[in-house]
């Protein structure tokens, strides 16, 4: 039986929008292929894949020429590892193939008042980036808990020059959360809606999906949510999507 038609709208306008995503400590060759080969048989397809850095090359010849990007980690999971590894990791998944990065703000050094070193972190990524790698700053919300903190991580990162603010790894036990979401696009419209939002952890479902499409709908215009601005990062999500549509 066919979705229904509010599901198939929903399903339709989230594919494009997704993150299809493999962070599994043993994920192998042979499975991230087979997972961008499901990313390229899907349509439309999503934004990009998401792997570890050592998968990086297989995704790219996997995926060949098409639309679909190949993103990858740093600084991943913990957010600790230092303005020269960020840079270095960074520099290396660039010439590896990798075409966007998601890097973990070091959350750690930011609650215990350091501010300085999160946010040269986050510099030193952007320069390794140039100005045309797309960059999604990992907050880790769940850690971060209080909305005034992720308000305040979040204006760092936009002040920083990231395109994309994310909420979470997947790695810890809080994941995205609607008030989370919400306090990074209040930073978002603070500062002109340049930067984007992107929601990772836990978002398996179209429902799970549904209120954070709608969240940025209502606080940003029905037409911000592209590409460029929201993306979901999902595994399962996926396999959801592409079930309401076939």
């Amino acid at each position: 039986m066919p979705a229904p038609a509010s599901h198939l709208d929903l399903a339709l306008r989230l594919l494009p929008l997704l993150d299809l995503t493999s962070l599994g400590e043993d994920d192998t060759p042979a499975q991230i292929a087979a997972l961008c080969a499901a990313a390229v048989s899907a349509s439309p397809g999503p934004a990009a894949v998401c792997v570890y850095p050592e998968h990086v090359t297989t995704a790219r010849h996997a995926l060949g020429e098409g639309t679909i990007r190949v993103a990858t980690v740093v600084n991943f999971p913990e957010g600790n590892g230092g303005v020269e590894r960020i840079h270095r990791e960074t520099r290396r998944a660039l010439a590896a193939g990798a075409e966007e990065i998601d890097m973990v703000f070091d959350y750690r050094a930011f609650l215990r008042g350091d501010v300085a070193l999160a946010r040269d972190g986050v510099i030193a990524c952007r320069e390794a980036c140039g100005k045309d790698v797309p960059l999604k700053l990992i907050l880790e919300t769940g850690v971060l808990g209080e909305t005034s903190l992720i308000h305040r991580a979040s204006r760092i990162g936009i002040e920083a020059g990231v395109d994309l603010l994310k909420t979470s790894t997947g790695k810890v036990a809080v994941n995205a959360t609607l008030s989370a979401a919400g306090a990074m696009l209040d930073a978002i419209e603070a500062t002109g809606g340049h930067c984007g939002l992107k929601v990772s952890g836990g978002i398996r479902t179209l429902d799970d999906a549904a209120p954070y499409l709608a969240l940025a709908d209502t606080r940003m215009g029905p037409d911000w949510a592209t590409p460029r601005h929201f993306r979901i990062g999902a595994s399962a999500l996926f396999s959801a999507v592409l079930a309401a549509i076939h």
